[in-house]
């Protein structure tokens, strides 16, 4: 599914017809930061979430197929003459861009539901009362306005607002408001759930240390995308995250052997993690998990990091609790 942003965009209006897709989103990589760009033609429509170093996650469906993750960024950065695409760029808020990037997998549970037979606000509390991880997405019916609130494990963490820019106006105020236009003018529910990672079957990997689970690799290197977007984040940075990443990697090599820097069995580097050690899929996770949150603790980042994750934390919650990690 394809959600986009309730704001006003950056720009809207471009064309593909005379626009360059890739150097656009070098553009606004280094200009906005995070953000998307929303594809949009007749027959088919795209988006592409980003922040300054990477291009996060995409969704393509037109009514012959759909895309998701990176063969629909490869497809959109190059269908532009097929199909003519209108272009809107929006600014998405640092602690919110992982969240975006995963809500092309959300699946709708409750379809269609008016404000007259559901309140807002009740429905707010069912999704936290069923822990949700996902979106109320609320349309105003007369007044064309929007609003989406976002969950994380049935705690509320964000949300986008037709009628207001991000952080112009505080969050629960902007809730608030929402609840009473629909009581004014009646709305639609729309609620999604993001899927949980499924756990893997160990069964048949006691007596060996097979390469690890690709899965098991992309839920670390997100925790390495997060952390690296934190310390990026903060003003006046100065910390070198591939200095004290392999300086915390030092001090627990007597523990974790597999992830001492001189060994180079474990390399991580442009967001992609080379494993070549011997090491089960929970020890490895254990390793790289226990050195980030000591480098947090270290840094007063630890409270902040754990928000940063709730998301992250939600999607591999299975995979997490069958290795017995709790950050």
């Amino acid at each position: 599914m394809i959600v986009v942003p309730k704001e006003k965009p950056v720009i809207e209006g471009l064309n593909t017809y005379y626009v360059n897709i890739g150097r656009l989103f070098e553009h606004f990589q280094g200009e906005i930061g995070p953000g998307g760009v929303f594809f949009k033609a007749s027959t088919a429509e795209g988006i592409v979430f980003f922040d300054k170093d990477e291009l996060l996650n995409g969704y393509f469906s037109d009514k012959n197929r759909t895309l998701a993750g990176r063969q629909a960024i490869d497809f959109l950065i190059t269908a532009d003459y097929e199909y003519n695409f209108q272009l809107d760029i929006y600014r998405i808020a640092q602690e919110e861009i992982y969240f975006w990037s995963n809500l092309s997998d959300a699946e709708k549970i409750y379809s269609d539901i008016s404000t007259k037979s559901t309140d807002l606000g009740d429905m707010i509390k069912k999704m936290n009362a069923e822990n949700l991880t996902g979106i109320i997405d609320t349309s105003i019916q007369s007044a064309g306005e929007e609003g989406l609130i976002f969950f994380s494990n049935g705690e509320i963490v964000g949300g986008s607002f037709s009628w207001t820019t991000h952080g112009e106006v505080p969050l629960k105020e902007n809730i608030e408001n929402l609840i009473e236009k629909t009581k004014q003018s009646g709305g639609m529910l729309n609620v999604s759930r993001i899927p949980m990672q499924p756990a893997s079957n160990t069964s048949n990997k006691k007596n060996a240390n097979p390469d690890p689970d690709f899965n098991v690799l992309i839920m670390l290197e997100d925790l390495f995308r997060i952390f690296e977007t934190l310390i990026s984040s903060r003003k006046n940075n100065s910390v070198n995250f591939s200095n004290i990443l392999k300086k915390k990697f030092i001090e627990n090599a007597e523990k974790y052997h597999f992830l001492d820097p001189f060994a180079a069995e474990f390399e991580y580097s442009d967001h992609k993690i080379r494993f070549t050690g011997k090491a089960s899929d929970a020890e490895l996770s254990k390793g790289v998990i226990s050195a980030i949150e000591k480098i947090a603790n270290e840094y007063g980042m630890l409270p902040e990091l754990q928000k940063y994750l709730a998301l992250w934390y939600n999607k591999y919650e299975k995979k997490l609790a069958e290795f017995n990690i709790d950050l």
